[in-house]
């Protein structure tokens, strides 16, 4: 193994100039002296627009523009965003309505774009604001997350926006009928906030007659073509780009109405328009995650497998379908719906319910860690219920490694897995053998201890196919990738990659992203799909130029059966002393007009995915007096595949674990009864903190996939989907012996305390 390549644990490459503030993020790229652009958000959640004068903004100091949903419309452009829908239960489509880009007839939600401002400076943009008269009529506001209530839109009069199903009802009805043991529990999975540590901008400017559009995302290619379609133009009059991004977690991956705004305003005025979010804009506009509520019945034999397993669950889209809102709670939830269990009788129905909160769309995970929480809590209750060992329940009813490739009841196909093993390895580094003498410790100081285990799976999404260049150059190499890096650490992996290969220093190595000018295609990042399969297109691209610069130099050098030597990066001809380094080689094919193989291409496509899996054991006290509740050992046990870097790799868990644990306990979005966001600000919205977060202890058993060639399983979003029902399972077990059954995050003080105090979901003490 060479000492810089895959599985080494490389420091990251990009960190240099990230500590040292040579970032280059959106406010650091934007054009000097653009325009500054500010958006009126609606203050109220619901209403009827009755004034909208925009007058007045127009002809104050430094304004250039002021745009309202009726002016899109009057410069010759649609009014309304992309949103996705699903086939509801009887083969007709969820409700489709109109999200305009900036409110028409009504207001849905607090923070809703109303009108978009641009003038000199952003201090005159804001003072412009105030000056826009805006009345709206007041209605009912709807929060809940069921059926009913104020219609939000003509198109789903009860607000269901679907009725979304998979299985076999009947079948899972009479299995659960004629089960020995039936267990049901409900669960509620809290809204929460992305706060990406780099909120939302973008910019727009003319680049030699053509419009370039800046966004901090996750990719680029969809924008451009949204864009495109939107000014009905060709896309090869669009550039879009993404700089260095400061996180995106799924959230930043969709389209949003300032990148519209952006660009019509920039077409309008001819001058460089830049809009960039503060933190309480990020929050009243961000799409946010979770918000749903899941009732999970599981069937067991008399010797207590799994028969049949039937789940309904409500989910809240806010007050439109986001770009890929109606998908995640339905399609990609049922990815993952059985987990790691052997059960096929099942069956799943989610509906998707429009309230007047912002939308809700992908958030670390996007519908697996909402699977995962929702089962992994309904196992452990229900071994608690039945009296059996968590552990050995899950043991009893595990998929086993003889079963693979196993096609799970929505269509997955597991390629590889050891559950058994990995489990057993996870006991083991968590010492459960010791746990009770920790609880005695805890109960002596006063407080209470629980244990809690969650065996996740994940699948890994977005598209399976992706596309690499690599063009090797007088010093090095660039490589072309589809990918977009939010801070995982893609620069580092794929320089290893090409390393691996070419020898070359890893220093020598340049990663190009973001770019659509220079990459033509991409699938950009999420789903954790980035270095498992941009990973097996870099290794095609990879052969495909030392293929082609072998032929080259026997033909060239009138030599044959030369090699390369990847350690060393040199081209060798048996029986001879030539030796040609990769950067000599190229160096003689363009000499020799044969420029074109020193820059190759490869358009790559999984055969399968791949299904990250492990364990999570988190243990948890609670201050009896005070309901505080803290993580204080966490342990993680998991099955990537082959890893690029472990280094990498245990950051990643480490980031989801602390989204997981934030989630579970300090993080929460609260609205009032009018629909204003209470916790918009960091004072009142809750992230962890450091002394949050106990120490990770990581390790892996990878059993490696065979979908692709290196054998990688994708691991960006698994901390979270792991940490979620580890934590809640632990604070269950720390309750339970009071008698108390129904807990939900967050596990804030207050909620602990009346958990404690209050007796609800209490019932008689075993």
């Amino acid at each position: 193994m060479s000492k810089f390549g895959s599985s080494q644990s490389v420091r990251r490459l990009e960190d240099a100039r990230f500590v040292t503030g040579h970032g280059r993020y959106i406010d650091d790229t934007a054009p000097e002296g653009a325009l500054r652009a500010y958006l009126l958000r609606s203050p109220m959640a619901h209403g009827r627009i009755t004034t909208l004068d925009v007058a007045e903004a127009r002809e104050a100091p430094g304004v250039e523009m002021v745009l309202t949903g009726a002016d899109i419309v009057a410069h010759g452009l649609k009014n309304a965003m992309k949103g996705s829908t699903v086939d509801n239960r009887d083969g007709s489509k969820g409700a489709a309505p109109v999200r305009p880009i900036l409110a028409d007839t009504h207001v849905r939600h607090v923070g809703e774009p109303v009108a978009f401002i641009v003038a000199e400076t952003l201090a005159q943009a804001r003072d412009a604001a105030e000056l826009i008269e805006f009345d709206v009529d007041d209605m009912p506001v709807k929060l809940d997350i069921a059926p009913g209530g104020q219609t939000l839109h003509d198109a789903a009069p009860d607000n269901v926006a679907y009725d979304w199903a998979l299985g076999d009802e009947a079948a899972t009805e009479a299995a659960l009928a004629g089960a020995a043991h039936v267990v049901t529990l409900t669960t509620h999975d809290n809204r929460v906030i992305v706060n990406s540590l780099e909120p939302r901008g973008c910019f727009a400017e003319i680049e030699e007659g053509r419009l370039h559009v800046a966004i901090n995302g996750q990719g680029v290619w969809g924008h451009k073509t949204d864009l495109a379609r939107w000014f009905g133009v060709d896309e090869a009059q669009l550039r879009v780009t993404n700089p260095d991004v400061g996180g995106g977690f799924g959230m930043k991956a969709m389209r949003y109405p300032e990148h519209f705004l952006v660009a019509l305003a920039a077409r309008q005025t001819g001058r460089p328009v830049h809009w960039m979010s503060d933190r309480t804009e990020a929050m009243l506009s961000d799409n946010a995650g979770r918000d749903l509520d899941v009732t999970c019945t599981l069937g067991f034999d008399a010797d207590h497998r799994l028969v049949a397993y039937k789940v309904d669950s409500l989910s809240n889209l806010g007050a439109y379908n986001s770009q890929f809102g109606q998908n995640i709670q339905s399609a990609l939830f049922s990815k993952v719906l059985t987990g790691t269990y052997d059960v096929q009788t099942v069956f799943f129905r989610n509906r998707g319910i429009y309230t007047n909160t912002i939308p809700v769309d992908a958030y670390r995970g996007a519908g697996r860690p909402e699977a995962i929480y929702a089962l992994e809590r309904a196992i452990d209750f229900a071994a608690r219920d039945m009296g059996v060992d968590p552990l050995e329940l899950r043991r009893k009813n595990f998929i086993q490694p003889g079963q693979f490739p196993y096609k799970t009841a929505s269509g997955e196909l597991y390629d590889v897995g050891n559950f058994p093993r990995l489990l057993d390895r996870a006991a083991q580094e968590g010492d459960i053998a010791g746990f009770a003498t920790r609880r005695a410790a805890s109960e002596a100081g006063g407080k209470l201890r629980g244990l809690g285990i969650c065996y996740y799976i994940e699948s890994i999404l977005g598209a399976a196919d992706e596309t690499a260049t690599i063009e090797i150059t007088g010093t090095g190499a660039k490589v072309y990738v589809g990918t977009q890096s939010n801070g995982q650490g893609h620069e580092t992996v794929y320089a290893q990659l090409l390393h691996d290969q070419t020898g070359l220093p890893l220093d020598a190595i340049e990663i190009v992203q973001g770019d659509s000018d220079l990459i033509a295609t991409g699938g950009g990042t999420g789903g954790s799909r980035s270095v498992t399969v941009q990973g097996m297109a870099m290794r095609a691209a990879g052969e495909s130029l030392i293929k082609g610069l072998t032929a080259f130099l026997e033909t060239e050098m009138d030599l044959t059966d030369m090699s390369f030597d990847a350690g060393e990066g040199v081209f060798r001809a048996p029986g001879s002393n030539v030796v040609v380094t990769l950067l000599e080689a190229a160096e003689k094919a363009r000499a020799a007009g044969a420029a074109e193989l020193t820059k190759v291409s490869k358009h790559e496509t999984l055969p399968g995915r791949s299904y990250p899996n492990g364990c999570h054991i988190a243990e948890i006290e609670i201050d009896r007096e005070t309901g505080q509740t803290r993580v204080v050992r966490y342990t993680v046990v998991d099955d990537f595949g082959n890893l690029m870097n472990p280094m990498l790799a245990e950051g990643q868990v480490h980031g989801g674990v602390a989204q997981g644990i934030g989630q579970a306990i300090t993080e929460h979005v609260v609205h009032d009864a009018d629909g204003q966001l209470l916790t918009a600000t960091f004072m009142d919205y809750a992230m962890p903190r450091a002394d949050d977060t106990p120490f990770v202890a990581f390790h892996t058993e990878p059993v490696p996939s065979i979908m692709n060639p290196l054998g990688m399983k994708g691991c960006g979003e698994a901390g979270t989907v792991g940490a979620l029902a580890a934590v809640s399972n632990a604070v269950q077990d720390a309750l339970w012996p009071l008698g108390i059954r129904q807990v939900d995050m967050p596990f804030t003080p207050s909620r602990v305390w009346a958990m404690l105090n209050e007796g609800d979901g209490r019932v008689a003490a075993e």
